[in-house]
């Protein structure tokens, strides 16, 4: 499996990957309307495989969770496909007013983390700005009627109006998703909540906002714990944010957040109840060559993830994603440009207010390539095997029955190939902010604005 990624394609052989030895990536599904006219609510705002790639959760900017499940018929065909179909969809979140300080709390979804299946249902935590919900998906093939002191479609009765007592009876009904609300876990965050993270433990999760981590029990809502809190007593002595948090794979007691400033720190539960000091800061020196007024902004980092195995982070900035070994905080032991074409192009970026766009990134199965998005619907891979990189696109024009994705090139030139794009003709409305791969297989899920697109290795 996950041998390498695509062929780059400076030759047609290449592009179409024959005798390369490189997975050929092919369209599998989109889901959502291919139109232009998009509604604010429909934008995705997260996507994430559980842990067996059976399903796929997104949650959009109006606050709805979207579950879908791995079509048995395509999984079963030889070829295997990678085909998903809607399981359930519930609204999770609902706008709010904070009265106290006259703000409005989005119902956008900012993260979901499945929990690990310990019985037939599934659970998964989903949060907004400020609340994190814990929901149970289940199914249910019966229903109960014959109650005594309600109708079976739920108006209750007086108990004055039951003649006699009658037992009630289970009989089989068909297939119905429940999505349930089990826990509120609320107003423990003053800032933004951009992170949430179970523990391998599975009983304890850290949610993260700009200033403070808290550690919570999946059994206790009213309380938390703040395991790091980075507030300066002067707030005008601010100069960095938290900007991501995930827990280690399997220790339990480890987990990293990032910084504005471009740094991570590894902190261990062990060392202390507030771990405001870290065990370990990775930090990569600015090369001097490259010192700009936008230093600061392209070196905050947007995401980082432990891979499978627990050894390296991957880490997202502006312009770049990097690798980290653990054991050495000196510097990545890889580091790939996403788009350097655009360094040229920061100035405009920051009249735009992308500059400030997040992106995140992940992982495959084996921890040998790592994916994230780029501008004008692309999104990038890396295979850290052959240090090849890939780009391709995520548009209504690939939407064919196992097309073949042919890599994008862009062209910083005036002159430029036929299949070539130029920097100035780049999209910046389209963006690909994120993007999931299949635990186990070569399938990937990349949210374009309003549509979901899968795709699997041909």
């Amino acid at each position: 499996m996950m041998d390498g990624l695509g062929g780059t394609g400076d030759s047609n052989q290449e592009a179409e990957g024959s005798g390369s030895g490189e997975v050929q990536w092919c369209f599998s599904q989109v889901k959502g309307a291919l139109d232009d006219d998009v509604t604010e609510a429909d934008i995705i705002s997260c996507v994430e495989f559980n842990h067996d790639g059976e399903f796929l959760a997104t949650g959009d900017k109006g606050g709805r969770v979207v579950i879908f499940q791995r079509d048995g018929v395509s999984k079963n065909s030889i070829p295997k496909r990678g085909e998903f179909n809607v399981y359930s969809t519930f609204q999770s979140h609902e706008p709010e007013f904070d009265y106290l300080k006259s703000l409005e709390i989005e119902e956008k979804i900012n993260k979901i983390r499945w929990l690990r299946r310990k019985n037939p249902a599934h659970f998964l935590l989903s949060t907004n700005d400020k609340t994190i919900k814990l929901w149970k998906v289940s199914e249910k093939e019966w229903s109960v009627d014959g109650f005594n002191l309600r109708d079976d479609n739920g108006p209750s009765r007086p108990p004055s109006s039951v003649k006699y007592l009658q037992i009630p009876k289970v009989k089989p009904s068909q297939l119905m998703v429940e999505a349930s609300l089990r826990r509120v876990f609320a107003n423990a965050h003053t800032y933004h909540i951009n992170s949430i993270s179970v523990n391998s433990d599975q009983e304890t999760y850290l949610s993260a906002d700009d200033l403070r981590i808290n550690l919570w029990n999946l059994e206790i809502t009213d309380q938390s714990f703040n395991i790091v809190d980075i507030k300066p007593t002067n707030m005008e002595e601010l100069t960095e944010v938290i900007t991501a948090s995930e827990f280690h794979p399997s220790s339990c007691h480890l987990f990293v957040y990032s910084s504005s400033k471009g740094t991570i720190r590894l902190c261990d539960m062990r060392a202390a109840a507030l771990c405001d000091k870290h065990s370990k800061l990775y930090d990569e020196p600015e090369d001097p060559t490259n010192r700009s007024f936008f230093s600061e902004i392209i070196s905050s980092i947007s995401d980082v993830k432990f891979s499978h195995s627990g050894r390296y982070m991957v880490s997202r900035d502006y312009l770049s994603v990097k690798i980290w070994d653990l054991h050495m905080e000196s510097r990545p032991v890889e580091s790939y440009p996403v788009h350097e074409y655009l360094r040229s192009k920061l100035c405009s970026l920051y009249e735009n207010d992308c500059i400030f766009d997040k992106f995140e990134c992940c992982w495959n199965g084996t921890d040998s390539a790592i994916m994230t998005g780029s501008y004008n619907n692309f999104f990038r891979m890396f295979d850290r095997e052959s240090r090849k990189d890939f780009t391709f696109e995520a548009s209504r024009d690939v939407a064919r029955p196992t097309s073949v994705l042919k890599p994008r090139k862009v062209s910083m030139g005036a002159k430029r190939k036929k299949d070539e794009i130029g920097v100035d003709c780049l999209d910046f409305s389209k963006k690909i902010l994120h993007t999931a791969w299949h635990p186990k297989e070569n399938v990937i899920a990349v949210a374009a604005t309003n549509n979901l697109f899968l795709f699997q290795e041909k």
